[in-house]
């Protein structure tokens, strides 16, 4: 009977045991799990040198251009030159039909000489009456009579003279001559057609001075007015700088492009450039430089505009308020808030937390406009 009761005491005192590790095991903690690391796509902020230029593209003109025209009507008979003619001072350019104006010239001529006689008529009418009231055998009536009729006379021939010159200027006019040399750049009438009288027929350039004529839009203006410099490239010679400066910017805008014409004049110009050229015109204005950053890598908190740097050499993130350009198809200028070498998180922004150890995965160096 006692070795029963012996057996039943150590069966309840390893149960108990039993019991007491498994309990004890149940409140144990957990290993820990190491935390991954999460890698990052990084750029390294970097100064931009151009961040501050505006390109523009335009065409190559001549300073001075002039609208050449007649100025008479008339049919045009026959024209002396093609677009890219090369013309000196007095060439003859064209010429319109000359018939009408040289009768008109004949005319005017016979007039003046028929106006002459009477006037000659007149002068000798009143030397004779002149000498004539000198010994009082005429009245001093007939003689202001004679008097006033030499002088009505006198006034008609020189209106007929008057009258002649103007014709025969008339008639020279019926040839268009070059007032300087220059190149033709446009044509805008063909022998047969008939032009009035100040009608444009070809346009006459001089290429001694050229200029660069470009497009702008309102928002900016100021940046031009306060553009320092230009420099100018040919897309003929793109290995080949101009310098240029604003000479002027159009008081109005184009009523269908909404833009305003600026002319920047070329303040050296090489043998290459020629009329009618493409060229790329930079600005240097000035505008606070900035870097360009892609589009993913900003975002927004409560209306402030954010980017998350990589700080220090453990790898966390930090958001960083910034200030922000206007959004472009390439990206976001950042105006201020980055500092030069700073590392930018470029993707997957949103599911950053503050703190949090990254794998940088470095990427180019920032965009550029």
């Amino acid at each position: 009977m006692k070795r029963g009761n012996s057996k039943m005491r150590n069966l309840n005192l390893l149960t108990l045991g039993i019991a007491v590790s498994v309990s004890l095991t149940g409140c144990s903690r957990p290993e820990p799990v190491a935390e991954s690391i999460r890698p990052a796509l990084v750029i390294r902020v970097q100064a931009n040198p151009d961040a501050d230029r505006a390109v523009y593209t335009g065409e190559v003109r001549a300073r001075h251009e002039a609208d050449l025209a007649f100025r008479i009507a008339g049919k045009l008979v026959s024209r002396q030159v093609d677009v890219g003619s090369r013309v000196g001072t007095g060439d003859v350019l064209a010429r319109l039909d000359p018939a009408d104006s040289a009768l008109n010239a004949d005319a005017a001529r016979a007039q003046a000489a028929a106006g002459e006689t009477e006037y000659l008529f007149a002068k000798a009418e009143l030397d004779r009456y002149s000498s004539l009231r000198e010994k009082n055998f005429i009245s001093q009536a007939a003689y202001d009579a004679k008097l006033n009729a030499f002088s009505a006379a006198r006034a008609r021939f020189e209106q007929a003279r008057s009258q002649a010159s103007l014709a025969g200027n008339q008639a020279a006019y019926a040839a268009l001559h070059a007032d300087h040399a220059g190149v033709i750049t446009a044509i805008y009438a063909d022998p047969g057609q008939v032009v009035g009288a100040g009608q444009v027929v070809m346009k006459l350039a001089r290429p001694e001075e050229k200029e660069v004529v470009v497009a702008v839009a309102e928002n900016r203006l100021a940046e031009l007015r306060a553009a320092s410099e230009a420099s100018i490239r040919l897309w003929a010679e793109p290995g080949k700088t101009y310098r240029g400066k604003v000479r002027e910017i159009a008081p109005n805008a184009d009523a269908m492009t909404r833009t305003f014409a600026v002319k920047v004049s070329m303040l050296e110009v090489g043998p290459v450039v020629r009329l009618g050229m493409t060229a790329s015109v930079m600005f240097m204005g000035t505008a606070t430089p900035s870097v360009l950053l892609p589009l993913a890598a900003v975002t927004q908190k409560e209306g402030q505009a954010l980017v998350w740097v990589v700080e220090g050499a453990d790898n966390k993130v930090a958001p960083r308020p910034v200030t922000i350009g206007e959004y472009g198809d390439n990206g976001v200028p950042i105006l201020s808030g980055l500092s030069v070498g700073e590392r930018v998180v470029v993707a997957g922004v949103h599911k950053l937390l503050p703190g949090q150890v990254v794998r940088p995965l470095m990427q180019a160096t920032a965009l550029k406009p």
